[in-house]
């Protein structure tokens, strides 16, 4: 097995966060520890977190509120369940909240074992606070919880899952196709939502969880945040002061834009943090100097070996979290594949949005341990000021299209290269993901492939929003005001100035505009004249440098028309070199099983193929109903 240098396998000495793995039953998690620059060596804080998309979208929250704990001087471990975030993987049938629960045991004792603390403060966001709970009562150094939009009952919690899971639905291009089971009206194997998985016997054990019932405090000192404008813990605070708990109860905003928001338009709660900053600080008031404190060393990174099914006698594969960049501060995780693997073929995940490494869905997990199966390195990056690597100076956290995404994609493709042997290199995005990969090849960055799902532009300046005018409504706004020029509500709405009718112009002229630059740049290919911004002569330029490009569109994407728009009659010059496929029935993040399942097929089947010096032929298009 190649092993990093010490210096990629630790987290910088500035930094007071570092990776780790550690062991729960037969599963390995993967965590941070947060440590303070002073503590007593009495308390320290476990983070339980919200499950499926709210973890999605509270990640930098949820980072930022173990930092604000750690700086209260509490060492503070946040970690991903068993079959959530970086960890090992779960049996899709496995009850889940006793598997959770006990997770949250285990990192209690890698806590206290890591860094000598004797007491415990569990904090949990919604699911994660109810695990928090429950653990907590089977936990005696669990001394005191902190609690934020904690699910009381089970059985409400499954319904607005449903309710969200059936909106969904009701909003996809086509509805989704059931299983075999479902379509026979069995059970069906697991209750998705938004990507993530239920089993049944979760659904059963969660079904049965009330809060309510409980007759004793799960913990001495408790903390409850509850929604200011929805709050639904208020009986359960009474319930356990009456049993004896000393409790404090606050209504506060916030939660929604943290937990129910897109990762790149959540917000932070600063006022939410800094009451639990002050709550904590008097348990973890007697600090001593940093000199004092147990090693944290011991704790840092390790390798998460993740076994082959299919290989069982061979080595298995490995993960392992990396520091890299200028000054190391890019963080990004490289699964291997096992020993002797002569390929050496390496693939790099950029960040979708907001989302940190992982990527919607965990999809980048999941296909980075299937193709290390077939022999590839595999880096999920997170880029500057996203997920776990810190902005660059003098620049936001979040930032979506941060301007050193290009630095940042090369020094992921030198670590792969230069320290895991691997001899040709495929990007991979979705979204802004897919813009960040499609500028890699543009800008010549050594790549041989890049994978594009649902890019929704190809053109970033400086100083765009993601919250201006989006081009689809530039694309397809055009039709849909025409539409409604037969309703008489919409002329009312005109008539009485609720229309903006300065936007409805505006667009049209864009639309317009569009579709002339589109023919322009064809004559000016045709007459080899080079214009700004000319998608077609890009994806030309790139595949003649033997970049293969494909793209892969859910159905309804405008990135359709707009790669027909923007590169015109390009894609079908350029031949097999630049592939499309669309796949019916998805959403942008494909969040329905079946259509994620094709997308996963497709990406795999791409890679694999790798067809150097292709001829040129038509594009194929990929087509399913899944």
């Amino acid at each position: 097995m190649m092993t990093l240098p010490e210096e990629r396998r630790a987290a910088p000495s500035s930094r007071l966060e570092e990776p780790l793995y550690f062991s729960s039953g037969d599963h390995r998690l993967f965590g941070w520890l947060h440590r303070p620059a002073a503590h007593n060596g009495a308390l320290g804080v476990v983070i339980c977190n919200p499950f499926g998309y709210e973890s999605i979208c509270s990640h930098r929250s949820v980072r930022t509120f173990a930092e604000a704990a750690a700086a209260a001087g509490a060492p503070t471990l946040r970690f991903d369940y068993v079959g959530t975030g970086n960890s090992d993987d779960l049996d899709p049938a496995a009850e889940q909240v006793s598997a959770w629960t006990q997770d949250v045991l285990a990192a209690v004792r890698e806590l206290q074992r890591a860094t000598g603390v004797e007491q415990i403060c569990l904090l949990g966001f919604r699911l994660g606070a109810l695990l928090a709970t429950l653990a907590a009562a089977q936990c005696e150094a669990a001394r005191a919880l902190i609690l934020v939009a904690p699910v009381i009952s089970g059985r409400r919690y499954m319904r607005e899952l449903r309710t969200v899971h059936l909106a969904a639905s009701q909003n996809a291009v086509v509805a989704p196709t059931l299983s075999a089971s479902e379509a026979a009206g069995e059970q069906p194997e697991t209750f998705e939502v938004s990507g993530f998985a239920l089993s049944p016997a979760t659904i059963d054990t969660l079904t049965a969880v009330d809060m309510m019932s409980m007759t004793t405090p799960p913990a001495q000192r408790m903390l409850i945040i509850d929604r200011s404008d929805l709050p639904a813990a208020g009986r359960w605070n009474e319930l356990v002061r009456g049993l004896g708990a000393s409790t404090e109860y606050l209504r506060l905003p916030g939660i929604v834009e943290m937990i129910w928001t897109a990762p790149h338009f959540a917000t932070v709660p600063q006022s939410m943090i800094a009451v639990m900053r002050n709550w904590l600080a008097p348990l973890a008031r007697r600090a001593r100097s940093v000199d004092e404190m147990p090693s944290f060393t011991d704790a840092a990174c390790g390798l998460l070996r993740l076994p082959d099914p299919a290989a069982a006698l061979q080595a298995p594969l490995t993960e392992q979290p990396v520091f890299f960049g200028p000054d190391q501060t890019l963080f990004g995780i490289v699964t291997q594949p096992r020993n002797g693997e002569p390929r050496r073929r390496g693939v790099i995940f950029v960040n979708d949005g907001a989302t940190y490494h992982i990527g919607a869905n965990r999809i980048n997990v999941a296909l980075a341990r299937r193709w290390a199966r077939r022999g590839y390195v595999v880096l999920r990056m997170d880029l500057s000021g996203l997920g776990e690597s810190a902005p660059r100076p003098g620049r936001p956290s979040n930032d979506v299209f941060p301007p050193s995404a290009l630095q940042d994609i090369r020094a992921g493709i030198d670590l792969i290269r230069g320290e895991f042997g691997a001899r040709d290199v495929t990007l991979v995005g979705l979204c802004s993901g897919a813009y960040h990969a499609l500028r890699a090849a543009v800008a010549g960055l050594p790549t041989n492939q890049i994978l594009l799902i649902n890019p929704q532009n190809f053109f970033w300046k400086e100083g765009m929003s993601i919250s201006d005018v989006q081009l689809i409504e530039v694309v397809r706004g055009p039709g849909k005001y025409r539409e409604r020029m037969l309703s008489s509500k919409s002329w009312r709405k005109v008539l009485t100035g609720q229309a903006d009718v300065r936007r409805i112009a505006w667009v049209h002229w864009r639309n317009v505009w569009f579709t002339f630059t589109t023919l322009l740049r064809d004559v000016a290919r045709w007459l080899r004249i080079r214009l700004p911004g000319d998608l077609g002569r890009e994806l030309e330029e790139v595949t003649a440098r033997g970049v293969q490009v494909v793209f892969v569109f859910a159905r309804d994407e405008v990135g359709i028309e707009l790669l027909k728009l923007q590169a015109g009659s390009s894609v079908k010059r350029i031949g097999d070199r630049c592939r499309v496929h669309i796949i019916d029935g998805a959403d942008h993040i494909f969040s329905q099983r079946g259509p994620r399942q094709l997308l996963e097929s497709i990406l795999s089947d791409e890679l694999f193929a790798r067809r150097p010096g292709a001829t040129a032929v038509v594009p194929q298009v990929a087509t399913s109903d899944s």
